[in-house]
């Protein structure tokens, strides 16, 4: 097998889950951060401002950092933690598939970002350029681990969906 091309599929699925993710973030503010936080309120997260603040600046740094080949499992973990949240409460009532504005998007995300616990960032990554070696099927569960309960302590605490919604 060819290191070099393993090393350039990791980036190129790096760059593009991570750099996806951060412009998710930056998108929420550049379309006002005001009307995502009223939103978030209508969608049963509250305060709605704050956690619209909070999932814009997860994404920016949990996705800069997958981008990078930054700390693989606990980056992985917090771009886990929003994507549950997201499918939880704005995608899961329509059904699986995006076309219908269901989870499937923020899943497949999830997935791909959590997979470099398993696989490993690559040689041409912060991670490697640091002399860091997080991988394998031990940190891909503490990943999911970590990013599912980080989803269900915020929805426990904030989550409060309107029962006529």
């Amino acid at each position: 097998m060819d290191q070099n091309a393993i090393d350039l599929g990791l980036l190129v699925l790096r760059l593009t889950v991570g750099v996806t993710l951060a412009l998710h973030g930056i998108a929420k503010y550049r379309g006002g951060i005001d009307g995502v936080g009223r939103w978030f309120k209508s969608e049963g997260l509250s305060p709605g401002l704050l956690h619209a603040h909070l999932a814009a600046m997860s994404e920016i740094v949990f996705g800069l950092a997958v981008a990078a080949g930054l700390s693989m499992p606990f980056s992985g973990m917090g771009y886990v933690g929003v994507m549950v949240t997201a499918g939880w409460v704005g995608h899961r009532k329509n059904g699986f598939f995006i076309i219908k504005d269901g989870w499937e998007y923020v899943f497949v995300l999830a997935i791909t970002a959590s997979s470099f616990a398993l696989l490993g960032a690559g040689t041409w990554s912060v991670d490697n350029a640091l002399g860091i070696e997080m991988s394998g099927i031990g940190w891909f569960i503490a990943t999911w681990l970590g990013g599912v309960g980080s989803a269900i302590a915020l929805l426990l605490t904030f989550y409060r969906p309107d029962v006529d919604q």
